[in-house]
C-alpha cells in the first residue's frame, strides 16, 4: 500500500542548543519519490535517520500516511532502507542475504522462495542467486541491497546516497535501474543525495536543503528554471547557473541593465517589470549556460578563459561584469582558448534576478 510523508516542523538538536534541522515542512504524495539534495553537513541524511526511526525527532511530527510515528520503533514502520555501504552479509549467499528479513518475520518458506525468485528476475540477479557478495561486482551488490529491501515489499523505501561507492559509469546505470524500480513497484520512496544530476533524473520532487532548512522544494523543473534562492541557482544545474552583477537603470522604455566593460546594454522585458524598484542597485542577473548563445551579431565581446569537451557539447568559459560565465556550444561552433567571441542572451531564455543583498529571487 502506497503512503504519503508528512514532516510538520521537524526539528533535530543533539545538545538542546544547536539545531541540525530547522523546522522542516515537507509533504509527499503516496507513490512520489522524494530527493533530499545539498552539501555535506545539510541534514538530508538526519531527515532521513529521523523518517526510519534511527534517530529521535527533537520538535515537530513525523506522519506515515495517517499516522503519527515519532514513539514508532523502526520496525514497525513498514520501510525498507538501502545504505551506501551494502551491509551484505558476506557468509551467506545472494538468495540468503535477500531473504534475512523474510525469515526472521517468520513468512513461510515457499513464499520466501517465490518473493525472492520475483525480486531477483525484477532485478536481474537470478543467474547471481547461489554466489556470495566477494563475487560480485559493486553494481550488482547495490542491487542485492536494494532486492533485499524490496522483498519485505514495504510501504516506504529510503535511499541513503547508494550510489556513491560507485563509479562513473556503474552510477549512471544504477540510476536508471533505481528509476525502473520505482516505475515498477510505485513505492513512496525518499532519497539522500549530494549530486544533483541524481536529484533531477530521480524525482518526482526535490527538496534542496542547507543548514537544515529547506531552501526550496517543488519539481525538478521547478527548481531549476525558477530557482528561489542565490544557493539554489548555484547548486542545481552542472554547469551551474551564471550570476552575474548588475545596475538596474531607468529609462523611458523601462528598465535597462549594462553587460561589459564597453557598456553592453541589455533592455529588460514588460514581464520583469519588478526590477523598476531596484533602479540603481545592485541585482544579480542569472542565466543558465543554455541561455547565453555563442557568435550572435553585434553581442557583447568576451574573452574564452577556457574550454570543456563532453563529446556531443561544449562548455565555453569567459568573464561578464568581473564573474566567470559559461555557455554551451556544439563541437562544430566551439571556439579557441583565448578567442575573442560575441556572446548574446538566447530569444527563449529563462532570466533570472536576484536581491543581491539577501539571495532571494525577485
Amino acid at each position: 500500500m502506497q503512503q504519503s510523508i508528512d514532516f510538520v516542523g521537524v526539528k533535530k538538536s543533539y545538545d538542546g542548543k544547536n539545531y541540525i534541522l530547522k523546522d522542516i515542512n515537507l509533504h509527499v504524495d503516496p507513490g512520489q519519490f522524494l530527493i533530499l539534495v545539498g552539501p555535506s553537513g545539510c541534514g538530508k541524511s538526519t531527515l532521513l535517520n529521523c523518517l526510519a526511526g534511527l534517530d529521535e525527532v527533537t520538535e515537530g511530527e513525523i506522519r506515515i500516511g495517517s499516522r503519527v510515528v515519532n514513539d514508532v520503533q523502526p520496525k514497525d514502520r513498514d520501510i525498507a532502507m538501502v545504505f551506501q555501504s551494502y551491509a551484505l552479509y558476506p557468509n551467506m549467499n545472494v538468495r540468503e542475504n535477500m531473504a534475512f528479513g523474510l525469515k526472521i518475520r517468520n513468512v513461510p518458506e515457499a513464499e520466501q522462495t517465490a518473493t525472492i525468485n520475483r525480486v531477483a528476475q525484477m532485478l536481474q540477479l537470478d543467474h547471481l542467486l547461489d554466489r556470495t557478495p566477494g563475487q560480485l561486482s559493486g553494481g550488482q551488490r547495490q542491487r542485492v541491497a536494494m532486492g533485499r529491501a524490496l522483498a519485505r515489499n514495504p510501504s516506504l523505501f529510503l535511499f541513503d546516497e547508494p550510489l556513491s561507492n560507485l563509479d562513473a559509469k556503474l552510477r549512471v546505470e544504477m540510476r536508471a535501474e533505481i528509476k525502473q524500480l520505482h516505475q515498477r513497484t510505485g513505492i513512496t520512496s525518499v532519497y539522500v543525495t549530494h549530486d544533483q544530476i541524481e536529484a533531477m533524473t530521480l524525482g518526482d520532487r526535490i527538496a534542496v536543503m542547507k543548514d537544515g532548512i529547506v531552501q526550496q522544494y517543488g519539481s525538478p523543473m521547478e527548481i531549476y528554471q525558477k530557482p528561489a534562492n542565490l544557493f539554489v541557482a548555484s547548486f542545481i544545474g552542472s554547469p551551474g547557473m551564471n550570476l552575474i552583477p548588475i545596475d538596474v537603470a531607468a529609462g523611458a522604455q523601462g528598465v535597462s541593465f549594462g553587460l561589459g566593460s564597453e557598456g553592453h546594454k541589455v533592455s529588460v522585458q514588460s514581464g520583469y517589470a519588478e526590477l523598476g524598484a531596484y533602479q540603481g542597485k545592485k541585482v544579480t542577473l542569472g542565466l543558465r549556460p543554455e541561455d547565453l548563445s555563442i557568435g550572435v551579431a553585434n553581442g557583447l565581446k568576451v574573452k574564452t578563459l577556457m574550454i570543456e569537451r563532453t563529446g556531443p557539447e561544449v562548455y565555453v568559459f569567459f568573464e561578464i561584469n568581473g564573474k566567470r560565465c559559461c555557455a554551451v556550444s556544439t563541437p562544430d561552433l566551439a571556439p579557441a582558448t583565448g578567442e575573442i567571441i560575441e556572446v548574446g542572451i538566447s530569444a527563449a531564455a529563462k532570466i533570472n534576478y536576484f536581491n543581491t543583498e539577501s539571495g532571494k529571487r525577485i
